[in-house]
């Protein structure tokens, strides 16, 4: 599946790169409308869609907007296979080697995710912690093939937690290897629990059947829990690019991205984030 899921991505990437290049094509065309071309990291969209459709309300610069897998579409940037005007990733070192190819311009800390443990609304089994997880019996709902970070992120709490040899014996399925598919699993009541991030049970179909319960900051994965957004050299409209990144970074911009479950970069936490996890331009 992973193998199949990453071959689509990459012939998606492909037709993205041509789908740059003819929407440079037709930048050049008078009296066109502006636009602006975005990629992110998959995980944003539910706060980069509606996002966007208030940008453009407000400056009237279109958003030509693909979500996809952040590694590949990291890749065809530095690769020059693709290309776009911003780009939202998630792997923090990414933003700082496309800066060091020559690919971004420059760079701004977006947002921060951050873990949690979703249970069925109203909290049945009254799980306060990770340790209310363990005891035999317990059906905890979990994506051990996931593609990073969601796989890799949670076994990294387990393991700062000590967790791991207690809980992995009650995970459902350790062939399961989709994070959406899984939580609905707790949605649905066949699970009691899950670690996942907090934008997850934030997600339309998911937030009506879900709470969250936050993990400690000690218990937070080393990363990675950064997402930043950058300017790409080459745009074909680079004042669109950049009032695209004022606005995303500004008050209005964030509030999308807190409401869909992410720390603002901007906040008191984000701020202490960015310091701790170093997200700075070089």
């Amino acid at each position: 599946m992973e193998k199949s899921r990453r071959a689509f991505l990459g012939a998606a990437v492909a037709g993205l790169a041509g789908a740059a290049s003819a929407g440079t094509a037709q930048a050049a065309q008078p009296n066109e409308a502006r636009f602006v071309q975005v990629w992110s990291c998959g995980g944003l969209a539910e706060a980069m869609v509606p996002a966007h459709v208030r940008f453009t309300e407000k400056t009237g610069i279109k958003v030509v907007y693909t979500g996809a897998f952040a590694g590949a579409l990291g890749k065809s940037l530095l690769t020059g296979s693709g290309s776009t005007e911003v780009f939202c990733g998630r792997v923090l070192q990414l933003a700082k080697n496309l800066r060091k190819a020559g690919k971004m311009l420059q760079f701004r800390p977006l947002c921060f995710t951050n873990y949690g443990i979703a249970v069925p609304k109203g909290n049945p089994k009254g799980i306060k912690g990770l340790e209310d997880l363990a005891p035999k019996g317990f059906r905890l709902a979990m994506a051990p093939l996931a593609s990073p970070p969601g796989s890799a992120a949670v076994m990294a709490i387990l393991k700062l937690s000590g967790m791991t040899e207690k809980l992995m014996p009650n995970v459902l399925d350790k062939r399961a290897s989709c994070i959406q598919s899984t939580v609905k699993e707790v949605c649905d009541g066949r699970a009691d629990a899950m670690i996942v991030e907090r934008r997850i049970c934030r997600i339309e179909r998911f937030a009506p059947y879900l709470d969250y319960i936050p993990l400690p900051a000690g218990l937070q994965p080393p990363g990675p829990l950064t997402f930043t957004v950058g300017v790409m050299a080459g745009a074909h409209d680079p004042e669109a690019a950049q009032t695209y990144q004022d606005w995303i970074t500004s008050p209005e911009g964030q509030a999308f991205f807190e409401k869909a479950g992410f720390i603002s970069a901007y906040t008191e936490e984000g701020q202490a984030l960015v310091k701790q996890l170093e997200v700075y331009d070089a």
